[in-house]
């Protein structure tokens, strides 16, 4: 669960890097929620509401670990944008989001893998 915390710490950091394990537990513990919510949603009758204002929240934060994903790839943050070409867009993310980050510093910061987070 501390990932998904760390990365609501960094709320709108967009600088360095983070890992893919950071990234990908972070969007699991988010697809979570949000599923969750669209229950308590359905059952509560509020329409939406509540898993609308969740979603919103988390723009900011998604976005942010998003583009701290790309830069441990060596790839610059607007990236992101090529998930807005038709059909082939959302794959070229994903596989970039996928892949294993440098493994020594670059122009975004050290390893994070080399970093030591928790003491």
């Amino acid at each position: 669960m501390h990932w998904f915390t760390d990365v609501l710490k960094k709320y709108a950091v967009f600088s360095g890097r983070a890992r893919r394990k950071e990234y990908w537990m972070f969007v699991l513990f988010n697809f979570i929620i949000a599923i969750v919510l669209a229950i308590v949603d359905a059952v509560a009758g509020a329409s939406g509401v509540i898993s609308g204002l969740y979603t919103l929240a988390m723009l900011i934060p998604s976005l942010a670990v998003g583009v701290r994903r790309l830069h441990d790839t060596g790839r610059s943050g607007w990236w992101l944008l090529i998930a807005l070409v038709p059909l082939v867009g959302g794959i070229i993310l994903l596989v970039f989001l996928a892949s294993e980050g440098e493994q020594t510093s670059n122009a975004h910061g050290p390893n994070p893998k080399h970093v030591q987070a928790y003491p």
